[in-house]
């Protein structure tokens, strides 16, 4: 924010010294002049409000846009734990399915040892 203050007040500072410069070196009388310098100032004191004004919008704009963004954040961290918690739901069911046919694979091994072991003596 720094670095966009400084940009600004540059902007203003250096368009007033080049409308002063130019204002001074004009050949004008001095009424014209200073309803020339009125003008301006004007001009430059409507340009201050703009750029303020815009940049009170744009501060509004970024501070709700990030609690937008920390809502979203929540709501998709409640939903990949809803997710994840499904999804072990669903997955605990069918792990005790493979457990079992494990043990009856690890049975059905041990069963067909005993015959070879049998068979060969």
């Amino acid at each position: 924010m720094a670095k966009g203050k400084s940009f600004i007040i540059g902007i203003i500072a250096g368009g007033a010294i080049g409308a002063a410069t130019a204002l001074l070196s004009t050949p004008e009388s001095g009424q014209e002049l200073r309803n020339r310098v009125k003008n301006q100032r004007l001009e430059w004191k409507d340009l201050y409000e703009k750029l303020k004004n815009d940049s009170v919008q744009l501060t509004e704009q970024l501070t709700q846009t990030t609690k937008e963004g920390a809502v979203l954040i929540k709501e998709l961290t409640q939903e990949m734990k809803n997710s994840v918690e499904t999804w072990k739901k669903t997955l605990e069911p069918h792990q005790e399915n493979i457990q079992e046919y494990l043990s009856q694979i690890e049975s059905s091994l041990k069963e067909l040892e005993d015959n070879v072991q049998n068979k060969s003596y």
